[in-house]
């Protein structure tokens, strides 16, 4: 069965990540540390897949790319810099646009605790589906408790 949400064990592979290596880095050793992390976890992981952008009908080949895709599921964008700013948010949200997909993780490797440094998002996020309690009719309203029925 597939796990709706692999966030939580991602985000386990990026501090075991920055505990080991810690800030300071450039990108491209976290990033490939990450991979072969989340890999080990039995995922598959896409680095620097191309990011299509159709305008008009067109596919245009702009060199946008997502730093990391997981499972086909969650888009991975990261920073090592002192903060986040919106448009770091923003690009991440673009990525998730144009690639249809659900959930994404800002994490940036900056940081002395990597909980500060990790933003979690979503794409055309939907509430799961959840039974809803039964509605009476106006018939069983009005009958007594032990007789639902005519």
């Amino acid at each position: 069965m597939l796990k709706a949400d692999i966030t939580p064990e991602i985000i386990g592979a990026a501090i075991k990540v920055h505990r080991k290596l810690g800030p300071g880095l450039l990108e491209s050793a976290y990033q490939a540390c990450l991979a072969y992390e989340v890999e080990k976890l039995g995922f598959q992981v896409e680095r620097q897949k191309p990011v299509p952008l159709v305008y008009e009908m067109v596919k245009l080949d702009c060199g946008f790319r997502a730093d990391l895709v997981v499972g086909s599921r969650v888009a991975l964008e990261l920073k090592c810099k002192e903060a986040l700013h919106p448009v770091d948010e923003a690009q991440l949200l673009s990525h998730l646009r144009l690639l249809n997909l659900p959930l994404g993780l800002l994490i940036n490797f900056h940081v002395v605790l990597l909980k500060h440094g990790i933003k979690r998002m979503v794409n055309n996020y939907r509430e799961p589906l959840q039974e809803c309690p039964r509605r009476q009719t106006d018939m069983e309203v009005f009958l007594p408790r032990d007789r639902k029925s005519f």
